[in-house]
């Protein structure tokens, strides 16, 4: 009886965790951000699940614009000096308007040949303007919906740059007649040019303008007019962006009226591409690229279908899709595999003979070739528009008892019992210096190894590859009393009190990103991880370094996927070659550094402008990690190898580039920035604490290798000179130098708090009187923010031992980005991704670090338990949780109050333990388990 007790409770506890590991939906996903993402490190795909069309959109993550060149900008040392003494005077716009001139990097194309060009063009495109005459006939143009806020390559035009047209119409009532008239527009990316009724009414360039034109009385016809805008687009977003607020667009109104009472043009226009080869707009840096797209169709069944269900368990990391038509259960399983290499699709039904489809190859990518390889495999070989990079995937089916036909895009199977597919891809990239690599080779030599392997043994290695990372931690919050409900409404109605399991999913999902997206020899997860389906994502898609690089991997060491900071670790060491180019070229300095952003071709030199983009912190932040791995490891070969020589050189450049400010005597960072906020300063205090802990890492690295010693001295000599952090009039920790704070200033990024989280410059046991004004600092900045900033708010709050204000921002966190009228805003999506919004992967992250962070603690050199426990999490239980010190943790706790600790130490040492007051010191010995109880008495 005990025995099957046992089993049925066993089974139970199997079928919950499933459960809470998954994430599930009715219906199929209609946008990017409903799809469901796959991916082993180097290769990705979007599941999107269709009953008649399956889309998967797949990207292999060595796929970008660009190409190996110089980056940093010679000569540009020349100006520091005038730069520093600008900004001395308090002259910063002179000082920013001399490093817009001087001091950026270098663009990938030179701006004034550039400028020729664009003229040469925009001349030939505005020599055509018979789009505009109002009897032209245009049944055959193609419709829009507007305005595209995330612009026209989410709604169709997708890479398409240059001059398109756009048309529409609206009737003007016979109360109007003879009188002037305005239309509004909202803002428009990049420059347009309005006629109404084949007239010219005026034009206007740049995002920041909403268009607001006169209509002269004299072109306006009772009854219907017609609108037509010439749009110019030279990279980037395109179209018609809306307007932030509740301001009316797409409006008439007479002279005197408001936009209010004003007719509204219908928001469906018809439009059509004039032009699309604008010249190659100069690029700081490379942007990350989609690779393709593969559809799944299928001939329409005679009957609806039902029980349709697409789902993704993340503790396999598989996808599925499952739905009944024309009595026939039909499944699919996808999944893209580490040790093959692939992505690879299961299709079955429960009736012999029912798997009939075509795969269809296709890509955004213009130059394309398509190859038919044998009776079974097409080829794809797409390559990036004026870039040096070129990438080749191959398809290849198997189709029991079917009839497989390659055609010159697709493959069709006719008749089959289950088909297996295989996607297989590769670019010529090899590293950030080298792009004579052979994808050819490479995927022939996959798709080799794959040929006579089932899907089951396939799927049976990925999900033992797999669950090497995944299961090593197990997370619970509460019983998961909505497993029957579909995951996009567990969003739309959560709250904490009613499914914390949405939290602990969240916190696995976190995980599954991150095994999915950075595993040893691939890249380095970017802004959105390894997925992109556009030829211009937001901000490149690549790696800014000023907080959101960082962020994707401060979940790694405390959520026990400490193996997967190497790529983030291998970047680093490419940027401290590049970044010494940088550091001579730009501050004549020894050492390296790295500014807010690099991508594939590993860039350190400033971007964008002068106002943000000058930024000395990059390299500083960066290396703190390989210290943060040092101490959750104590791997000291690595801290010997890897992390002390690149922590060294970064401090070089620190050493040498700080600055004696006259006023205060003081050592500074100029010139510099507070990320993002405040333009071009001197001394700003995120600068001081991210030196300040840098020098004193440096100088403990030293000590325990014991080399080194004489500049360790110096940088302790150093480090009580630098600035220190300052308490304002308003009780606040300064965020410059100065006491300028806005208590106003709701900005996301709170980047004067870094010393709270993730360093370590400010605690309640250093500095507790400075602790209290960062915490100041944090409420006057506010509740709201983007994703990321919220994610990085939790973790701040966590600091703070403040759970229940933590649990809040985690709450924010998890509310729908999408509202019912289009507007997005901090949150998820559908699918958990991230929103800033658009999508960063970055918050997905922070947010499953802020999590770790409410439970354990260890910054501070103890084992501090549930220091930030939310009332609101009352009940939980935690496995595989690391510490700093080489600790993994187990924590259980009910009613708000510890029941269980254990506490496994991977080397010998003392070890001392807090909880509400009660402190515990012990002599730990290596690979044994500790247990407490509430008291922290040895069980």
């Amino acid at each position: 009886m005990k025995t099957i007790v046992l089993s049925i409770f066993l089974l139970l506890s199997f079928f919950s965790i499933s459960a809470q590991n998954k994430l599930w939906y009715k219906q199929e996903a209609k946008a990017w951000t409903d799809a469901l993402p796959l991916g082993n490190g180097r290769f990705g795909a979007m599941i999107y699940g269709g009953v008649e069309m399956d889309h998967i959109q797949f990207n292999e993550e060595t796929l970008w614009t660009g190409k190996p060149r110089d980056y940093a900008h010679p000569g540009a040392a020349n100006y520091l000096a005038q730069i520093r003494q600008l900004l001395k005077e308090g002259k910063q716009k002179e000082a920013e308007a001399i490093g817009m001139k001087h001091f950026m990097g270098l663009k990938d194309h030179d701006e004034m040949e550039y400028e020729k060009l664009r003229a040469a063009w925009l001349k030939k495109v505005r020599e055509n303007v018979a789009l505009s005459k109002p009897d032209l006939e245009i049944k055959t143009w193609k419709a829009m919906s507007l305005p595209a806020n995330n612009g026209w390559e989410t709604e169709g035009l997708e890479g398409v740059d240059g001059a398109v047209w756009f048309r529409s119409t609206f009737n003007v009532p016979a109360s109007w007649k003879g009188k002037k008239l305005y239309v509004d527009l909202g803002k428009i990316r990049d420059e347009d040019y309005t006629y109404i009724n084949g007239k010219f009414i005026g034009n206007d360039e740049g995002i920041s303008k909403k268009r607001h034109y006169e209509i002269p009385a004299d072109l306006v016809k009772i009854g219907e007019n017609s609108i037509a805008i010439q749009v110019i687009n030279y990279f980037d977003k395109g179209g018609f962006a809306g307007t932030k607020g509740t301001d009316r667009i797409f409006v008439v109104y007479p002279e005197g009226t408001a936009a209010e009472n004003g007719i509204g043009i219908a928001p469906v226009w018809k439009y059509k591409i004039q032009d699309e080869e604008p010249p190659s707009y100069p690029q700081y840096q490379a942007s990350y690229q989609p690779f393709g797209d593969l559809f799944l169709e299928f001939a329409k069944g005679k009957s609806e279908i039902s029980n349709y269900q697409r789902d993704l368990d993340i503790s396999k990391a598989i996808a599925s899709v499952s739905y009944q038509q024309d009595g026939i259960q039909f499944q699919r399983k996808y999944l893209v595999s580490a040790p093959d290499q692939t992505l690879a699709i299961e299709l079955t039904a429960d009736k012999k003979q029912s798997i009939s489809f075509k795969a269809i190859l296709g890509s955004n990518h213009k130059a394309q070739q398509f190859t038919q390889i044998d009776a079974q495999t097409l080829a794809l070989k797409v390559k990036v528009k004026d870039g040096a990079l070129f990438g080749i995937c191959q398809l290849y089916i198997v189709a029991p008892k079917g009839e497989i036909i390659v055609h010159a895009h697709d493959i069709e199977v006719k008749g089959a019992n289950s088909a297996t597919i295989y996607l297989v891809g590769a670019s010529n990239f090899k590293n950030y210096q080298d792009v004579s690599g052979l994808p050819m080779e490479i995927t022939k030599a996959q798709l080799e190894k794959l040929k006579g392997k089932s899907f089951k043994s396939v799927e049976k290695a990925h999900i033992k590859d797999y669950q090497k990372y995944f299961n090593r931690f197990e997370v619970n919050f509460g019983e998961n009393t909505q497993a029957n409900v579909p995951t996009d409404e567990r969003i739309l109605n959560y709250t904490h009190q009613k499914n914390p399991a949405l939290l602990a999913l969240y916190m696995q999902y976190g995980r599954y990103l991150l095994i999915s997206s950075s595993r040893p020899g691939t890249q380095a997860a970017n802004l959105q991880g390894i997925w992109n389906n556009l030829l211009t994502p937001p901000w490149g898609s690549k790696y800014t370094t000023n907080i959101n690089l960082q962020m994707n991997y401060w979940s790694a060491e405390s959520l026990n996927l400490s193996e997967l900071t190497a790529p983030f670790f291998s970047l680093i060491k490419d940027l401290s070659v590049s970044g010494a180019r940088t550091a001579k070229a730009h501050y004549n300095a020894p050492g390296w550094v790295e500014h807010h952003n690099t991508d594939i071709w590993r860039a350190t030199a400033p971007i964008n402008n002068s106002n943000h983009g000058i930024w000395q912190g990059g390299s500083g932040w960066l290396v703190q990690h390989l210290w943060e791995h040092y101490l959750y490891t104590k791997d000291e070969n690595f801290l010997k190898e890897t992390a002390y020589p690149l922590m060294k050189s970064a401090a070089q450049f620190y050493q040498y580039n700080l600055v004696k400010d006259e006023k205060t005597g003081w050592l500074i960072s100029t010139p510099s920035n507070s990320p993002e906020n405040g333009g071009l300063v001197a001394g700003p205090t995120m600068d001081h604490q991210i030196i300040r802990s840098l020098f004193e890492r440096c100088v403990a690295a030293s000590k325990i290798l014991n080399q080194d010693l004489a500049f360790a001295d110096s940088l302790v000599t150093m480090s009580k000179q630098i600035a220190p952090n300052q308490i304002g009039k308003y009780g606040q920790l300064q965020e410059w130098l100065q006491d300028i704070d806005d208590t106003t200033n709701t900005h996301r990024h709170v980047s004067h708090l870094w010393g709270v989280y993730p360093g370590n410059d400010i605690n309640y046991i250093k500095n507790p009187e400075v602790m209290e004004a960062s915490k100041q600092s944090l409420l006057y900045r506010g509740d709201d923010g983007t994703g990321w900033s919220l994610a990085w708010k939790v973790n701040l709050w966590a600091r703070y031992k403040d759970g229940d204000h933590a649990l809040m921002m985690m709450d924010k966190l998890l509310s729908p980005a999408e509202g019912g009228d289009g507007s997005e805003r901090g949150g998820v999506y559908r699918n958990l991704f991230d929103a800033h919004p658009p999508f960063q992967i970055d918050g997905n992250f922070g947010g499953a670090a802020g999590l770790a962070e409410m439970l354990l603690q260890s910054h501070n050199g103890t084992l501090d338990i549930l220091t930030a426990l939310p009332s609101g999490l009352p009940n939980g239980e935690i496995k595989g949780l690391k510490a700093r010190g080489a600790y993994t943790v187990a924590i259980k706790w009910s009613d708000g109050m510890l029941e269980q600790l254990e506490i496994k130490p991977q080397y010998a040492g003392n070890c001392t333990v807090n909880y509400q007051g009660k402190t515990i010191s012990f002599l730990a010995k290596a690979g044994k388990t500790y247990q407490f109880n509430q008291q922290l008495e040895n069980k």
